[in-house]
């Protein structure tokens, strides 16, 4: 995936602090966890305790 083919309101949106916030969609086009504790991370990982919590779907 190139950083031209990600688009707004599908695969990002700005929250209220003007931040760009990641979609489920653009997390599983992407295949893999960051490990930066997304918002919509369908990973399920938790970075309070560095762990899986969930399967991913």
């Amino acid at each position: 995936m190139k950083l031209n083919d990600i688009k707004e309101n599908e695969d990002f949106y700005y929250n209220e602090q003007g931040y760009k916030v990641f979609t489920e969609k653009f997390h599983l086009k992407r295949g893999y966890c960051c490990k930066s504790g997304c918002r919509h991370c369908p990973y399920g990982y938790d970075k309070k305790t560095d762990t899986f919590i969930k399967k991913p779907k």
